[in-house]
């Protein structure tokens, strides 16, 4: 028999154990990055069935590609970016060809620098930024192995970058026992055991006499197919007892699991290789210094190390390498509580407080027989450096070690309080209810009872955006009145603004009436009232005393808002600020803020944020009538919800299709999105969804189906100053409909707000709609004053739409020529736009009163785009680079050049200047 070394390299071993399948698909995805593309793969599979194996074997085909290596390590989990900073380490040198955002956002990931703590998409980015400069130069193969034991923050970074992929020379492979969560969609490549015939190869392969058949069987038996357990269950036999003979009644059971095995070798070195081995388990910076510095304060020296070597669970060279992240694991397991704990304090004592603290800390709390207030602190230390770097998984981590090694009870509760807010930043929510329940099991002052109800309200908020959390939010505001009354009031604002979001679907206590009138008697500022105290106030009133009560207030809000805030401040108040502008509708601030909301979100890059974002300029686009810069917002908005998971029900995409006007499409959002709210507790989202609705099927003269959508919409009445949009649409539908009451009670809720408000917008609003009622004289003059207000703002649909409504009404009067007119005005308008629906209504009106509808008759060229080269073509002729498309896409800047490349080909241009004659641009301007 052959040794295995003198087997030639991993190819020969792969075919030996059967692996032609896995190979040929590695083989594949090595000439697709070699070709220019990208790809990504996760290998799953049992521990020791051959994923490690198989990323040899890629590694060494990869002739003429650069490959970079990562490994997750179990006891490193819990520091933040240690396996992305492995992998990116050799790589650094092209950190500065990165955007600014993205190259600092990595370098405080990896503690290069200090800076704020950055949003672990922007890291992403960086990363994914970093690969495709580097494939740039030469085709990229990074390989993660163990990816279930990398930390959180390198696992979702990687994650991000493997599901962005696009045309890079690059490819990224996973081994994993499980796909995580957070790698699924990410093609997949299970790694089962050998066939049978292929493990009894295997064995052969590597046994170096001849081997019982009886011994042969029971061994391919009990190895169920797993290359790691045939290789590691021959270790140890003798000669005797794989040649059966005398030895063969006595052979040791096997016991088919692989880590059992390397127990059982473990257990059979003697005490101080086995002390050796405990202490390079528990700590995996592979440093070898360190473990013998550490080792030697046990009193254990380098003899101990040939017989672990010897038995094949470790390797001791320029670096510590056990054979199998099976062997560490067996390592540490079998050792006792307090040989642990002793490893544990030697390797302490043995870091580098200032090279690494956070290591440092981490054994000591490892070490600490019970509470020890002084590693407590350091670990709260660390947690703060993890903070910085923007490791909140890391962060909560090491404040829950903290408060379990707390022994005072307020001081447990207060750090396991921290340990809860940085959980729920991390995203581990289930986590954070067991944080706060240890929090509550002490005796916590009022201003910790305080911050328990504030973060069972933000997970109650966060989990499903409505529901509970209004009666939450306001029962901590309750509390921090008498203690701070700024914090009291920015948590009744938060109460109101999360009662605005619950809507009719709020719990008992979070009405919004209710949240109001409580927010109302909130305790009066400190200092001189600032915009987020005038949004509390003004909203507070509107909602309780009525809409006039507050619109003076809110103005010098609206007015006062970003004055003396901080940019992280100013996001968090900027979307009640945007809703505000709607409801005092007023389209000037609605304009100015949500182009300063998106952008202040893009330049800080709190992708938390952006689709909030994103989804408040959409619609002030979409009202001003230009719907392909709405539906470029649209689409960026979707790339942003599946790069991040953020759950954001879709409003833009339901409006954009509500006006154009499209029904299929419309319904099936319309559908999912009141689904998806209703189970989630967000009321505002029915009043969205119904106002699409209404609109959809005005636009289609399904007056009847408006009518009803219209009075859903509405129904709710608790918070009238969030009917702007649905009350137009239900009397149009109503008059139409011939219940001129049910319009009549709608016009007058309308115009209580055009007397307080008396904006051109609203003004133009109640015009329009009394016109409706009207006849004669009056009607003519209330659609005349409408056309004349909705001139002076940006509203073209709410203009067009004016147009449509008076050119039918004209026609009506048999007023044939007037009509035509009107009418034509209103089709070219909506025809322009987009809006398919209302300009086929105004197309049959116009034929009607004696006119001609003209129509697009062939598709423009710019329509055979994909949806993905339509966003990036209207990007680039608006003047962004391929970087910035890309930061905003969530893709490379290469990737965004190749489907440039074939834009310009479908499009017949050469250049980027040539795009702006070829695409068309909307009214308001992309």
């Amino acid at each position: 028999m052959r040794e295995a070394a003198d087997l030639p390299g991993w190819r020969r071993a792969a075919e030996l154990t059967g692996r032609r399948g896995e190979c040929g698909v590695l083989d594949r995805l090595i000439g697709a990055v070699r070709g220019g593309e990208s790809r990504a793969l996760v290998l799953t599979g049992e521990p020791g069935v051959g994923k490690t194996a198989l990323l040899e074997y890629l590694a060494v085909q990869a002739l003429g590609c650069r490959v970079v290596r990562a490994a997750g390590v179990q006891s490193e989990m819990e520091l933040a970016f240690a396996g992305l900073h492995q992998l990116c380490a050799p790589l650094l040198d092209r950190l500065e060809h990165l955007p600014g955002p993205q190259r600092d956002a990595l370098r405080t990931a990896f503690g290069m620098s200090e800076g704020p703590a950055p949003d672990r998409f922007l890291v992403g980015l960086a990363v994914l930024g970093l690969l495709s400069e580097v494939a740039e130069q030469r085709p990229l193969i990074c390989l993660i192995d163990d990816e279930q034991w990398l930390d959180r923050a390198s696992a979702q970074v990687l994650a991000f970058v493997a599901r962005r992929l696009g045309a890079e020379s690059m490819g990224l492979v996973f081994a994993a026992r499980t796909v995580h969560s957070d790698l699924g969609g990410v093609p997949e490549l299970l790694v089962e055991g050998l066939r049978e015939a292929d493990a009894r190869a295997l064995l052969d392969a590597v046994l170096t006499g001849p081997i019982d058949a009886r011994v042969r069987d029971q061994i391919v038996f009990e190895a169920r197919g797993n290359p790691l357990a045939l290789l590691e269950l021959t270790r140890g036999l003798a000669p005797a007892e794989l040649a059966g003979g005398f030895g063969l009644p006595g052979l040791m059971p096997l016991s088919g699991s692989v880590e059992e095995n390397f127990l059982r070798r473990v257990g059979a070195l003697p005490q101080q290789s086995r002390r050796l081995l405990l202490i390079a388990a528990a700590d995996p910076s592979g440093d070898p210094a360190l473990v013998w510095r550490a080792a030697g304060r046990l009193g254990t020296g380098t003899d101990a190390a040939a017989p672990a070597t010897e038995a094949g669970l470790v390797e001791f060279g320029t670096r510590v390498r056990f054979r199998h992240p099976l062997a560490r694991s067996a390592a540490y397991r079998s050792a006792s509580a307090q040989d642990r704990q002793a490893a544990h304090r030697a390797l302490a004592e043995v870091t580098d407080p200032r090279l690494d603290p956070d290591r440092r800390a981490w054994h000591r709390a490892q070490a600490a027989p019970g509470p020890d207030e002084d590693v407590a602190a350091e670990l709260e230390h660390s947690a703060g450096r993890a903070r910085a770097r923007g490791g909140t998984a890391a962060a909560a981590a090491f404040l829950k070690q903290a408060a379990l090694l707390t022994l005072d009870p307020a001081g447990r509760a207060g750090r396991a309080l921290d340990a809860a807010r940085a959980t729920i930043q991390a995203g581990a929510f289930d986590v954070a209810w067991e944080l706060l329940a240890m929090a509550e099991s002490g005796q916590l002052s009022d201003f910790q009872q305080a911050r328990v109800d504030m973060m069972r309200a933000q997970l109650a908020f966060i989990t499903s955006r409505g529901g509970d959390a209004p009666a939450l939010l306001l029962r901590a505001a309750e509390r921090l009145r008498p203690i701070d009354a700024d914090l009291s009031r920015a948590a009744y604002l938060d109460a109101l603004l999360g009662a605005i979001f619950a809507g009719r679907l709020a719990g008992p206590g979070g009405d919004v009436l209710e949240v109001a009138r409580a927010a109302g008697a909130a305790p009066p500022p400190r200092h001189a009232p600032r915009a987020s105290d005038l949004l509390l106030d003004g909203t507070a009133a509107t909602v309780d005393v009525g809409y006039a009560a507050g619109v003076p207030v809110l103005r010098r809000a609206l007015a006062d808002f970003g004055a003396g805030m901080s940019a992280e401040e100013e996001l968090r108040r900027m979307y009640l600020a945007c809703i505000t502008a709607i409801r005092l509708w007023d389209d000037d601030r609605w304009e100015t803020l949500s182009a300063r909301y998106l952008r202040l979100a893009r330049e800080t890059g709190t992708l938390s944020e952006l689709p909030l974002a994103l989804t408040a300029r959409a619609y002030v686009l979409l009202f001003a009538g230009d719907l392909p810069g709405a539906a470029s917002l649209s689409d960026e908005l979707q790339a942003v919800k599946e790069a991040t998971g953020s759950g954001l029900a879709s409003y833009s995409a339901m409006g954009l299709a509500a006006l154009r006007g499209d029904e299929t499409g419309a319904c099936a959002v319309i559908d999912a999105t009141l689904e998806d709210v209703t189970t989630r507790g967000e009321g505002i989202g029915i009043t969205y969804a119904e106002w699409a609705n209404a609109a959809l099927n005005n636009g289609l003269g399904h007056y009847d189906k408006a009518m009803a959508a219209g009075v859903r919409a509405t129904a709710y009445g608790n918070d009238p100053a969030g009917m702007c949009w649905p009350l137009a649409e239900l009397i149009e539908a109503a008059a139409r409909c011939g219940t001129p009451e049910a319009a009549a009670g709608a016009c007058r809720r309308l115009s209580e707000m055009a007397d307080a408000s008396g904006t051109d917008w609203v003004l133009g609003a109640r015009a329009r709609s009394r016109a409706l009622l009207s006849e004669d004289d009056a009607a003519e003059r209330l659609y005349r004053e409408a056309i004349t207000h909705f001139t002076k703002t940006r509203l073209r649909v709410d203009l067009a739409r004016a147009h449509l409504l008076y050119g039918e009404w004209l026609r009506r009067e048999r007023r044939r020529n007037d009509a035509r007119e009107q009418l034509r005005t209103a089709h070219g308008m909506l025809e322009m736009m987009g809006m398919t629906a209302f300009a086929e209504r105004a197309g049959r009106e116009l034929r009607a009163a004696g006119g001609t509808a003209h129509k697009r008759t062939a598709p423009a060229r710019h329509e055979e785009l994909t949806a993905q080269e339509g966003q990036i073509a209207r990007m680039a002729r608006d003047g962004l680079s391929n970087p910035e498309i890309g930061t905003r896409l969530f893709i490379s800047a290469r990737t965004v050049q190749y489907h440039l490349r074939k834009v310009f080909t479908k499009l017949g241009i050469t250049s980027r200047s040539q795009l702006d004659r070829v695409l068309p641009s909307g009214p308001g301007g992309a």
